[in-house]
């Protein structure tokens, strides 16, 4: 008996890191100080010693069941970016830089292509958030997972000057809700998605007019990645004083988490065209509207509150970085929470 035979391919392994090094490659900034295959990543805080206050945020998160979408269309060349996307978004909330990634990939059987396809994803991903893939971990777990599925997860840590937070302390009435677009359903709420449709080929390879594509190559569009987006508006000399990532929760769980007291929001529910992914899933699902704003981001991935002197800069900035943005409310005086008419 050797770990071999108990299912366990320590040559895969080697195998799985040696394809995925030329896409780690092209994440890497010049404060990391490691190279891939050690047992940490080193990341140099010099680029970043002449902040006042330089202060770490983090986030971390996995794909969730989409992931068993990617399993029925054997597509795993962008669940890595959804990975990205969900920490480094919130990282970007925050008013801050990403700066360094790590995956986790646990699996039941090491497939070194499928693996080194997973992280190309990742790397994608870091790329488009400037962020740098440092490290990770390929875990084989024969007998805890199915030898064709894996779960795929990251953390991300990024820098901010404390004084440039984002903490939506500032936030009074009359101050703007602008929505920046999502790619549709994302990485939340896939357990109803999964409830409402018929989760197999046939299905997922059939071609909808409505949605311009098939009903599995929407599902499985990964989730923007908003951090150039951000820096563009700050870069305009924009002060963002609120930030929510409609992620799971939808509308009604995470505008409020960006609120301080005494603050209410309305969202104008027109304001912005919604895919129809969403309405199919509405229609066929039977399900409610509110239901649908509390799980889904219904077309908007980023929420950001801005005096309403700068709304016209903050739209310009993130058009200009490539994505579209609308207003889609405002603040006023009330018990902290959002009204969508």
């Amino acid at each position: 008996m050797d770990y071999k035979k108990a299912g366990v391919d320590i040559e895969a392994g080697y195998k799985s890191v040696e394809l995925m090094k030329k896409y780690v490659k092209g994440t890497m900034r010049p404060e990391v100080l490691t190279n891939l295959g050690g047992f940490s990543g080193a990341f140099s805080a010099e680029a970043f010693k002449n902040m006042e206050k330089p202060t770490l945020v983090s986030g971390t998160d996995g794909v969730g069941t989409k992931l068993k979408l990617a399993f029925l269309l054997d597509k795993h060349d962008t669940v890595g970016i959804d990975c990205v996307a969900m920490c480094v978004n919130d990282i970007a909330c925050a008013g801050g830089e990403p700066l360094f990634f790590l995956d986790y990939i646990a699996c039941g059987k090491n497939e070194p292509e499928k693996i080194a396809t997973i992280v190309k994803g990742v790397a994608t991903g870091c790329k488009q958030a400037g962020a740098a893939l440092i490290g990770g971990e390929t875990a084989e777990m024969p007998g805890f997972y199915p030898v064709d599925e894996y779960d795929l997860a990251g953390f991300a840590v990024g820098v901010v000057d404390e004084k440039n937070l984002i903490t939506g302390k500032e936030i009074k009435p009359g101050d703007v809700l602008v929505g920046i677009a999502s790619s549709g359903i994302h990485s939340n709420g896939f357990s109803l998605v999964r409830s409402v449709f018929n989760m197999n080929t046939v299905s997922l390879n059939t071609h909808y007019d409505s949605l311009g594509r098939t009903l599995g190559e929407a599902l499985i569009e990964p989730t923007k990645i908003y951090v150039k987006a951000l820096k563009s508006v700050k870069d305009a000399g924009v002060t963002i004083k609120g930030c929510s990532h409609i992620t799971g929760g939808g509308f009604y769980e995470n505008i409020p988490r960006m609120l301080p007291d005494g603050i209410r929001v309305t969202v104008n529910k027109n304001s912005y065209d919604i895919p129809p992914i969403f309405g199919m899933l509405s229609t066929d699902g039977d399900i409610e509207e509110h239901m649908m704003y509390n799980t889904f981001n219904m077309g908007i991935g980023m929420v950001l509150c801005v005096d309403k002197d700068d709304v016209d800069k903050t739209i310009a900035a993130v058009t200009e970085a490539g994505e579209d943005a609308y207003v889609i409310g405002e603040a006023k005086a009330g018990d902290k929470g959002v009204d969508l008419c």
